[in-house]
C-alpha cells in the first residue's frame, strides 16, 4: 500500500495520466476481447458436441427420426460458417432462425412418444449436463441467442478502443455489419411468417368457406375487383414488375410440366394395372405344342414376377416423388395468388397516398405485407424453380432407368425361349418389317369385314311409323321426294306462334333449313296438314323402308329407285306362316303397352303376320315370353346354320 501511495504523485503529470488512461482502455478492451473469444470457444465447443457426440449417439438409436439429425447438422454448421464470412453467416443463420418455430414444434411432437423423449434426454444429459430438463430446446435456442449477442460484444470492444487506434474503423465496420446481419435476419423471419399464413393449403368444405364470409372480406374483395376493373379499362396504371413476371412465368411452366407428367403417369399406371390383370396365357388355345406353349410359359413368368416388381418400383420411385413435388408446388402457387390480391391493395393505397398523403395503420400493414411477399418471392422463386426442375429431372431419369431395367429383365428371361420361336433367325429390321406387314394385312381384312358387314345389316336410325300414318307419309313422299323427309327423334312442344308441337316418330317434310332471321337451328317443315318451325336438332333424315316404297310405287313411278331401296335387303316376314321362328334385323323400342321391344339379332316367334285390321305392316310376335306388335319390315327369316369359325363375306 505504501509503495502504491508513493507512486501516485508520479501520475499527476499529464503524460502519466495519459498512460494510465491508455492502460485502462487497453485493459477493458482486452477483457471485452477475452469475453468474445471465451464465449465463442464455449459456443463452438457446444456446437461440436452437438455435431459429433450427440449426433453419433442418436444415430445409434434406431428409432430417432432423420429430421432431428438434420437440425443438429444445421446447428453445428452455423458456428463454422461464422468463422468464414459474413455472407455465409447471414445465409445460414436466417434460415435457422426462420425455421426455429418449426423446430420447436418438431421437439413437441417427440414428447408425445415417452420412450423416444427419454432416449433423447439421456443422450443430451450425458453430453451436455448444463442443458437440464430443457434438453433439446436448450440446445436449439443457443444459436438464436448467439447471433444477437455478436453486435453487443463487438460494440463493447469498440467502446473500449481509442478512436485514433488503427483497429477502430475495422471494429466499427464489423459491429455495423453484424447489426445489419441481425436486421436482415429479423426482416427475413418476418417475411417468412407473413408468407406462412398463405402457403398453407386448407381443405375446407363449402359450409366452412361460407362461414368465413363477413362484411370485412366482402369489402376487401369488392375493392380489389374494382381496382382490377379500373386497370383493365385503363383508368388507373398497372404496376409492372418484369423480374417477378419472368419468375412467375417460369414457375407456371414448371407447374404445368409437373401436372402433365403426373396425369400421364397416372394413366400409365392404370394401363399397367389393366395389363397385369390381363392374362392371355391362361386361356385354353387348344394348341398342345409349339411356340404357343413357350409364349405362355414366358408370359406367365413375367406376369407373376417381372411386371409386379416393376409396378411396385415405379410407384415408390416415380409416382410418390411426383406427388410430393405436386404438393410442394401448392404453397408457392397460393403465395403467388395472394401476392396479386395484395398488389391490388398496394396500388390502391399508393394512389391514396398521392392524393391524401396519409394512410391508416391497417393500410400501412397491407402495404408492408405486399412488400414482404414480393421480396420473398423474388428472392426465393429462382432457387425453388431450379430445385423443382432438378427434382423433375431426377424423376424422369428414374423412370427411364426403370424402363431400361425392365427391358433387360424381360430379355434375360426370354433369352432361352427366343431361339424356339418362329422367325428367330431374322434380323431386327427384317422382323419389324414382317410384323408391320402382318399387322397391315390383318387391319385390311378387318376393314373389309366391317364394310361388308355394314352393307349386309345397315343399322336403322328411324323409328317405325304408327299404324294409320302410311297415307300421310305416302302423300309427303309423292310431293317432296325421299330426300326432304325427316323424322322427329323426341317429342317437341311448340312455344311460339309459328312453332309446331310434334310427337316422337312423326314424319315431316323440310321446306327451309332456317327461319326468317337466318337462324339455322330452326327449320320450316310441313306435316302434311300444318306448316311451322321446329328445332333442327330434333330431326334426322328419314330412310324409306321397303313397305313405304311399295305404297309410293302404286301412286306413281319412283324418281330414283336406288335411293329408296337399300342393297341388299333381308327377306321380309309378311309371307312367313304363323308360328315361324324369325330374327329381328333392327332394334325396336316399344312406345306403348301394345308393342314389344326388340334387339338386333334376337330370335322372335311370329304369332300373327298382320294386326287386327289386317295390316301386314305390323306383326304380333312373342319375345322372351312377352307378346306385342312390331314392324314386319324389322324381321327376317332365321339364317341357316353355318359351320363353326370366322369367315369373311365375299
Amino acid at each position: 500500500m505504501a509503495d502504491h501511495g508513493a507512486d501516485e504523485p508520479r501520475t499527476g503529470s499529464p503524460d502519466g495520466e495519459s498512460r494510465v488512461s491508455e492502460d485502462r482502455w487497453a485493459l477493458h478492451q482486452r477483457l471485452a476481447v477475452k469475453e468474445l473469444i471465451s464465449s465463442e470457444a464455449s459456443y463452438v465447443n457446444l456446437l461440436q458436441l452437438c455435431a459429433l457426440a450427440i449426433r453419433s449417439r442418436l444415430q445409434q438409436q434406431g428409432d430417432i427420426p432423420t429430421r432431428l439429425w438434420e437440425l443438429l447438422v444445421a446447428f453445428s454448421l452455423s458456428g463454422n460458417l461464422f468463422l468464414e464470412s459474413q455472407e455465409e453467416l447471414e445465409r445460414v443463420y436466417k434460415v435457422y432462425c426462420a425455421n426455429y418455430d418449426q423446430a420447436l414444434q418438431l421437439v413437441e411432437s417427440y414428447r408425445k412418444d415417452p420412450e423416444l423423449q427419454r432416449e433423447i434426454q439421456d443422450v443430451i444429459t450425458a453430453v451436455v449436463p448444463q442443458a437440464g430438463p430443457s434438453g433439446l430446446s436448450f440446445l436449439l435456442v443457443i444459436p438464436m441467442q448467439r447471433i444477437t449477442k455478436y453486435p453487443l460484444l463487438l460494440q463493447k470492444i469498440l467502446e473500449n478502443t481509442l478512436p485514433d487506434a488503427s483497429a477502430f474503423p475495422v471494429l466499427q465496420r464489423a459491429a455495423s455489419a453484424l447489426q445489419d446481419v441481425n436486421t436482415n435476419i429479423n426482416e427475413y423471419k418476418r417475411r417468412k411468417e407473413v408468407a406462412s399464413k398463405y402457403t398453407r393449403v386448407e381443405q375446407l368444405t363449402l359450409r366452412e368457406r361460407l362461414a368465413r364470409i363477413n362484411t370485412h372480406t366482402l369489402s376487401k374483395k369488392t375493392t380489389r375487383l374494382s381496382q382490377l376493373l379500373k386497370q383493365e379499362a385503363g383508368l388507373v396504371p398497372r404496376t409492372e414488375d418484369k423480374e417477378f413476371d419472368d419468375l412467375e412465368e417460369r414457375f407456371q411452366w414448371v407447374s404445368l410440366c409437373v401436372t402433365e407428367l403426373k396425369n400421364n403417369m397416372a394413366a400409365y399406371l392404370d394401363n399397367l394395372e389393366a395389363f397385369v390383370r390381363f392374362q392371355p396365357q391362361e386361356c385354353d388355345l387348344d394348341i398342345p405344342e409349339g411356340p404357343v406353349v413357350q409364349y405362355c410359359n414366358l408370359a406367365r413368368d413375367l406376369q407373376l414376377q417381372a411386371f409386379p416388381e416393376f409396378k411396385q418400383r415405379l410407384e415408390g420411385l416415380v409416382w410418390q416423388p411426383l406427388c410430393s413435388l405436386t404438393k410442394a408446388l401448392a404453397g408457392p402457387q397460393n403465395l403467388i395468388k395472394k401476392r396479386l390480391d395484395k398488389l391490388l391493395d398496394f396500388e390502391r393505397l399508393e394512389q391514396k397516398l398521392l392524393e391524401v398523403g396519409s394512410a391508416t395503420y391497417e393500410e400501412n400493414e397491407a402495404r408492408h405485407t405486399y412488400q414482404a411477399l414480393n421480396s420473398l418471392l423474388v428472392a426465393e422463386l429462382p432457387q425453388f424453380n431450379q430445385l423443382a426442375v432438378q427434382w423433375l429431372g431426377h424423376i424422369l431419369r428414374t423412370f427411364m432407368a426403370l424402363q431400361r431395367d425392365l427391358a433387360k429383365q424381360v430379355l434375360q428371361k426370354a433369352e432361352g425361349s427366343l431361339s424356339q420361336l418362329p422367325h428367330h433367325q431374322l434380323s431386327e429390321p427384317a422382323f419389324r418389317k414382317l410384323v408391320e406387314d402382318t399387322l397391315g394385312q390383318a387391319a385390311h381384312q378387318l376393314h373389309s369385314f366391317q364394310e361388308n358387314f355394314e352393307k349386309v345389316l345397315p343399322p336403322p336410325t328411324i323409328q317405325p311409323l304408327l299404324p294409320g300414318a302410311e297415307r300421310q307419309v305416302q302423300a309427303l313422299l309423292s310431293r317432296y321426294g325421299p330426300g326432304k323427309l325427316y323424322q322427329v327423334t323426341s317429342n317437341i312442344s311448340g312455344t311460339g306462334t309459328l312453332d309446331l308441337t310434334l310427337l316422337r316418330g312423326q314424319i315431316v317434310a323440310l321446306l327451309q333449313n332456317k327461319d326468317t332471321k337466318g337462324n339455322s337451328n330452326r327449320w320450316l317443315v310441313d306435316t302434311g296438314g300444318q306448316r311451322g318451325y321446329v328445332p333442327a336438332g330434333k330431326l334426322e333424315l328419314y330412310h324409306v323402308v321397303p313397305g313405304e316404297e311399295k305404297l309410293r310405287g302404286q301412286a306413281g313411278p319412283p324418281e330414283d329407285s336406288r335411293r329408296l331401296t337399300p342393297e341388299p335387303t333381308p327377306a321380309l316376314v309378311p309371307s312367313v306362316p304363323t308360328g315361324s321362328q324369325v330374327v329381328a334385323v333392327y332394334p325396336f323400342v316399344a312406345r306403348n303397352s301394345h308393342e314389344v321391344s326388340l334387339q338386333a339379332g334376337q330370335p322372335v316367334t311370329v304369332l300373327e303376320a298382320q294386326d287386327k285390321k289386317g295390316n301386314p305392316e305390323w306383326s304380333l310376335v312373342e319375345v322372351n315370353g312377352q307378346r306385342g306388335y312390331v314392324p314386319s319390315s324389322f324381321l327376317a327369316r332365321a339364317p341357316s346354320p353355318m359351320p363353326w369359325g370366322w369367315s369373311l363375306p365375299s
